[in-house]
């Protein structure tokens, strides 16, 4: 009897525990991390002028080989990493067939260093340098997933698979609104390549760095992973309207927009009576622009009355220019009646004119930041008096000032006089 009912007891646990099985897979956990994981992809350029050697007297390949293995060592644990090749396995002179020539070599996820490293041990110096078709395949690698997603391009020369420029890839990458960011270090580089690299890092909010030695190469690869892990905004995409009306509404946050040349855009934000927007915007020339150009902010009533503005001018020396500005909605509207909260609409508009041949679309990366908080005590009176309580202090001081003046002239005087008599 007691063996009966060990076994219906042992049975009804048994049975509890498959039931939380089901309710609550053992693997849910697990899969919602890994859906917030940090990922980055190394691709990596294995075309056959990776085989000079001009890297501390090594050839570029083997610098390479040696960070990458060091990289693989010091990758944190969180980061799901993964390596991509171009122009590591077609030898030949066909032009079609080496510009297709990228593959998958390591698959992004959670990282097998000993699988890594002999995977990397392969690589020799082949090919062509299919720069704009591994980055659309490399950003389809890290497709999925909530967490941050970077791409780091190491190449040593500019892509030789025209009309398919790299640039206008990362232009199209950074388009999509996906929050992916592309860093690019270049070996050795001459001047056409730098500023094709530039270009593509600056599409998409990334770095470039030239490279010139093993340890450089591989402390800056080290530096741009373990930067994939830190706690990151990854901005909303949103569509700017073409008139207030129209304007999308929007919350505290950050977003990220395209502005055509002269183009103007429209956002709305709802501000209650004692809080205050503060809004910031910035637009990248990711192209070859005319110098003299700005960025005009204006908050607006949806009557069209301008409340308050931010400018700012550059003349060619910076690839970025932003504004920004801040309005207190007041408690009341004056008359000792409470105020109504109201929308406030943001319009963005630029002075960027394209340089001869240059594409105009798509439109310039903006990125915008609003913020809608509690106004600061005492706002209303520090907006009409500039110094708020400082004149107090300010009065005080002047009374303080007149008073020491007076007592040392009469000072000054009295020995004069002592003096005089002596």
């Amino acid at each position: 009897m007691i063996r009966k009912q060990r076994s219906v007891a042992g049975l009804g646990v048994l049975l509890a525990v498959l039931a939380a099985g089901l309710v609550f897979p053992a693997g849910a956990v697990a899969d919602e991390t890994a859906a917030d994981a940090p990922k980055v992809n190394l691709v990596i350029d294995v075309s056959g002028s990776m085989r000079a050697r001009d890297i501390d007297g090594r050839s570029r390949m083997a610098a390479a080989k040696q960070a990458f293995n060091e990289v693989l060592d010091a990758t944190p644990e969180e980061v799901r990493l993964g390596i991509r090749t171009l122009g590591a396995d077609y030898p030949g002179d066909d032009r079609e067939t080496g510009c297709k020539d990228t593959a998958q070599l390591y698959p992004v996820g959670p990282l097998d260093r000993t699988e890594a490293k002999a995977a990397v041990a392969t690589l020799a110096p082949t090919g062509w340098t299919p720069i704009g078709p591994a980055l659309l395949k490399a950003a389809g690698d890290l497709d999925g997933g909530t967490g941050s997603k970077r791409i780091v391009l190491i190449s040593d020369g500019e892509d030789t698979c025209a009309p398919l420029d790299p640039c206008e890839v990362a232009r199209e990458i950074a388009a999509k609104g996906i929050g992916l960011t592309i860093d690019t270090l270049g070996l050795v580089p001459n001047t056409k390549m730098r500023q094709q690299l530039s270009c593509i890092a600056e599409a998409t909010g990334g770095t470039y760095t030239s490279v010139e030695h093993a340890d450089e190469l591989t402390e800056k690869v080290n530096q741009l992973v373990e930067r994939a892990a830190d706690p990151v905004v990854t901005p909303v995409a949103v569509e700017g309207a073409a008139r207030c009306a129209e304007a999308p509404a929007l919350e505290s946050g950050l977003y990220t927009d395209r502005e055509e040349f002269g183009q103007e855009r429209w956002y709305r934000v709802d501000v209650a009576p004692g809080q205050e927007l503060r809004a910031s915007v910035s637009v990248a020339a990711d192209r070859a622009v005319r110098p003299d150009y700005g960025v005009l902010l204006r908050a607006v009533t949806v009557h069209g009355r301008e409340i308050v503005r931010g400018e700012a001018a550059g003349n060619g020396r910076t690839d970025m220019i932003s504004t920004g500005l801040r309005y207190p909605k007041p408690e009341s509207d004056g008359d000792g009646e409470e105020a109504e909260a109201e929308a406030v609409c943001l319009r963005v508009t630029n002075s960027f004119s394209a340089a001869s041949g240059v594409k105009t679309t798509p439109g310039m990366p903006l990125e915008l930041t609003v913020d809608v908080v509690d106004a600061p005590s005492q706002a209303a009176d520090v907006a009409s008096f500039g110094l708020g309580r400082g004149w107090w202090l300010l009065g005080v001081l002047v009374l303080t000032g007149f008073l020491a003046g007076m007592v040392w002239g009469w000072l000054s005087r009295w020995r004069v006089a002592v003096w005089r008599t002596n």
